[in-house]
């Protein structure tokens, strides 16, 4: 079985999701708030996204983060660790990796999310009545919407509306965590 790269899935995704939509590569850009040049990249298979920028195409676009990056799949799909695709921040020392998309008719998705100690992952509002789930792992987090986040030791759970800004941030040498997306039917 041929896999498909992590680029070429996204490349894929994202010119379907545009089809869908009817709108040319520059209008999504437009709508995106990102380069028209960084999406034709993106579309070609050749760019390097940002978790800022697939959000910022998935919101648009109207549909779950997982949508863009994971392939698709059948049958039983095992995601060993560091091989699945980390997706970094443009700003912080923050990845995620999409572990589980939701399978049709179900709208969450499975992300392990690692950072080191440095700025916050601040996160744009997502589609509305979207929630987040985050378990954490390893190290401790502070994590919520903006002037509400709260600190986590390994164990700790928090749940949040997602439609708002957030943010993520970590101070110590490591943290991992399990986030779930949750998204209105």
């Amino acid at each position: 079985m041929q896999r498909t790269s992590p680029l070429q899935t996204i490349a894929a995704a994202i010119r379907r999701e545009r089809a869908r939509m009817g709108i040319s590569s520059a209008e999504l850009a437009r709508r995106a708030g990102i380069a028209k040049s960084t999406l034709s990249q993106l579309e070609a298979g050749t760019g390097n996204p940002s978790v800022e920028t697939l959000w910022s195409i998935a919101v648009v676009a109207g549909v779950p983060f997982s949508t863009l990056v994971d392939p698709p799949t059948t049958g039983v799909r095992v995601v060993r660790a560091g091989e699945g695709v980390a997706i970094g921040s443009e700003s912080s020392p923050f990845t995620s990796t999409l572990l589980s998309a939701g399978p049709a008719g179900v709208r969450r998705d499975l992300h392990l999310i690692s950072s080191t100690a440095g700025e916050p992952r601040t996160a744009d509002a997502h589609s509305p009545g979207t929630t987040e789930h985050m378990l954490v792992s390893q190290g401790r987090w502070t994590a919520g919407p903006v002037g509400e986040e709260v600190e986590l030791d390994p164990g700790d759970y928090v749940t949040f509306p997602a439609d708002r800004p957030h943010s993520y941030r970590t101070s110590t040498a490591s943290a991992s965590a399990v986030l779930v997306m949750e998204y209105p039917s």
